[in-house]
């Protein structure tokens, strides 16, 4: 992806963001970029291509930013309170509207994202067992595949229920519960001393208040 592009969709996404999708036309998108039209029909055919070009992008930054915590030394279960951190941020920066619109509108492009974040979450969850089974925080008899599917089905069945509100449903207090949960099921006795020390690091820094 070329600079140039990469500008237009970093401009979309701050319009998107704040506006949702379906209000933002291509005129206001060039108007907001300093270029004509024309210019911007250089780089995409159409808003539909606009939209699609700035969901590849999104999932590809999501992906460089949650690499990021594979990547830094963490264990098996400092990764998952990382990555928590990270969807929680993302999730209160987005605007209900933008998913709405996408959803409603570009169906076949909500539909590429959910397919991609649930093979990508499913995939992360798995790499995360095998690790913690590695480092011993995890037990060793638990079945990877099944707790990995058990685990996105949670996530993916709170955010599409109508039992939690917007405020709820992007707390981090909601996300914390939903990991301590999740890993108070498969840690071994270490992981759970893991757990806690990290939970009162978190605390100490005022990250997360579970008070």
């Amino acid at each position: 992806m070329n600079e140039e592009l990469k500008n237009i969709l970093l401009k979309v996404r701050e319009l998107y963001t704040k506006y949702g999708i379906k209000s933002i036309t291509m005129d206001e998108v060039a108007t907001e970029l300093g270029i004509s039209k024309k210019t911007l029909y250089q780089y995409v055919t159409d808003k539909d291509d606009l939209v699609g070009k700035f969901i590849d992008n999104e999932i590809e930054l999501r992906q460089e930013e949650i690499c990021k915590c594979f990547k830094t030394g963490f264990n098996a279960i400092e990764e998952l309170f990382e990555i928590s951190i990270f969807m929680n941020r993302l999730m209160k920066d987005q605007n209900p509207a933008t998913e709405h619109d996408l959803k409603k509108y570009y169906p076949h492009h909500y539909y590429k994202t959910v397919k991609i974040r649930r093979e990508r979450t499913f995939n992360y969850i798995l790499l995360n067992l095998k690790k913690g089974k590695e480092e011993g925080l995890y037990r060793e008899e638990l079945n990877a595949e099944i707790i990995a599917k058990l685990y996105l089905s949670r996530v993916e069945s709170i955010h599409l229920n109508d039992l939690f509100t917007v405020e709820e449903f992007t707390s981090l207090k909601l996300f914390m519960e939903l990991l301590v949960y999740h890993i108070r099921g498969i840690a071994t006795n270490k992981g759970i001393v893991v757990m806690e020390k990290k939970i009162k690091e978190l605390e100490k820094t005022e990250v997360i208040n579970t008070k």
